[in-house]
């Protein structure tokens, strides 16, 4: 079974049913599954090994998606926002491409077709036939994000993209009014996972290729969209911009988030200004086909009512695998303490192009997060185990720092980093973003943390930014910092 079957599925099961767009106007999935067969034609007629895109998450995505699983080749969305040598680079991993970029990103590539052109070749040839993928070949590409080292291009194969489908999503479960809004880019994990999910669902997908917090809820509005997905920063976004009101969204009954850490006071208040609405943590990596754990409504709301000190805790929990996935914690010092996550499973990847494949012989894959399980099952992951500071001799997660100075009232953003030190092997450093019109000294928030931690964890020095660096997808680039600290 490859991704393209889903599709097949869907075609067949509802063709006329719109899946990408307004109701009125939209795609029908008979329409999407022409389109991409025509896409495959002119793929394959190009000669290309691999299909490169670069645009925004749009309705054009979903059709090089298919398109390129019927052609029989990988699809590799590569981040348009990368410079034009660090897509150069990027491209040097792939063999005999077909590139298309949207318009605003073209120039950025010596041969390249538009998404329009591309398409509108695709409607006027012959359909392909025949040329699908086995399971075992590549589906998707991902190149990842690359915060602590260079970026490698994960291979996810059909089967893996599948059996997380399979796994995750009933067929055709969605109501008539059921919408999701994806605003998510299409290199990150979370952007393939929702155009195969959704579609098996039968979910109607709207996008935002550029995400504002006033657009994102002006569209989940006007589409009366009822589940999102979001990454930790983009909902960071949406509640400071309401500063405080409710988020009047009354058709939106699920939002999802992940893609990185979220901070608690960022969902405390998101919480409250979307009361109606069920909140689902999904947790998982670009080499396990997106997500592997889940904390779901019931969990979000039983934990913020909660008196118990541990329920309560579960609030920043990643939740419970999913089906399928096991999951060990390794090398933990002791039984709740945290560890390196290995999982494995038919949805878990840990292959690379061009490398050797990082699972062990028993399929197991190291995910390199730090993480520990309480006594009934909820995952709780404290961060990179590359991003762990060692100050003599102490291992300390850079979170439980970040958490207590993001509880001080004049703190907005926090990130915390080692930075070597001759002494004490590493020191701590803080990168502290202030809120527009709070007031406060670095003396001050060293104290403010001291009195909540032990000593050990007091950051050496506290550096104050209009903002942290981020990638698109809302993971904090730490590189960067420690940079900042070396030229300093």
């Amino acid at each position: 079974m490859n991704i393209a079957t889903l599709l097949d599925m869907a075609a067949a099961g509802d063709p006329d049913r719109v899946v990408i767009g307004p109701h009125g106007s939209g795609t029908t999935c008979a329409r999407l599954r022409r389109t991409a067969a025509g896409v495959a034609a002119a793929v394959h007629a190009a000669g290309a090994r691999e299909l490169v895109f670069a645009g925004v998450n749009g309705p054009s995505f979903p059709v090089m998606l298919f398109g390129a699983a019927l052609a029989g080749v990988p699809l590799v969305p590569v981040n348009y926002r990368l410079s034009p040598d660090a897509l150069k680079e990027q491209l040097s991993h792939v063999e005999r491409p077909l590139v298309v970029a949207d318009e605003a990103f073209t120039g950025a590539f010596d041969e390249v077709r538009t998404p329009g052109s591309l398409i509108e070749e695709a409607m006027s040839v012959e359909p392909a036939t025949g040329l699908e993928a086995s399971p075992d070949d590549p589906a998707v590409l991902l190149f990842t994000s690359g915060t602590t080292a260079a970026p490698k291009a994960a291979v996810l194969r059909h089967r893996h993209l599948t059996s997380y489908v399979l796994g995750t999503v009933e067929f055709a479960s969605a109501g008539p009014e059921d919408t999701v809004l994806t605003s998510v880019p299409p290199y990150h994990v979370a952007g393939v996972g929702s155009v195969l999910s959704n579609l098996y669902a039968g979910r109607r997908t709207v996008h935002l290729g550029a995400f504002e917090p006033e657009a994102w809820l002006a569209l989940v509005r006007a589409e009366r969209v009822t589940s999102a997905m979001v990454v930790p920063t983009m909902l960071a976004r949406i509640v400071e911009h309401l500063d405080g009101r409710p988020a009047e969204v009354p058709t939106l009954r699920s939002l999802a988030y992940g893609g990185a850490r979220m901070p608690h006071t960022v969902l405390e208040a998101a919480l409250r200004a979307f009361p109606d609405t069920g909140f689902t943590n999904a947790y998982g990596l670009t080499e396990t086909s997106s997500t592997i754990a889940l904390l779901g409504p019931e969990d979000h709301r039983a934990a913020l009512s909660s008196d118990d000190p541990a329920v309560r805790a579960r609030l920043g929990s990643a939740g419970r695998m999913v089906p399928g996935v096991e999951a060990q914690v390794r090398r933990a010092r002791q039984p709740g303490s945290p560890g390196e996550l290995w999982v494995r499973g038919p949805q878990v990847s840990g292959e690379y192009k061009g490398a050797d494949a990082l699972l062990d012989a028993d399929g197991w894959f190291p995910t390199r997060d730090l993480a520990h399980f309480d006594d009934d099952g909820y995952l709780f992951v404290s961060g990179r185990a590359d991003d762990t500071i060692i100050r003599g001799g102490e291992n300390i997660a850079p979170a439980e720092i970040e958490d207590v100075l993001l509880r001080h009232t004049a703190v907005r953003e926090a990130a915390v980093v080692g930075v070597p030190d001759e002494e004490w092997g590493e020191r701590i450093a803080a990168f502290v973003v202030v809120h527009e019109g709070a007031r406060v000294d670095a003396e001050a928030l060293r104290a403010w943390v001291r009195e909540r931690l032990r000593g050990s964890r007091t950051p050496d020095t506290v550096v104050f930014l209009a903002e942290l660096p981020y990638t698109p997808t809302g993971k904090l680039l730490r590189r960067q910092l420690l940079e900042t600290t070396q030229k300093g």
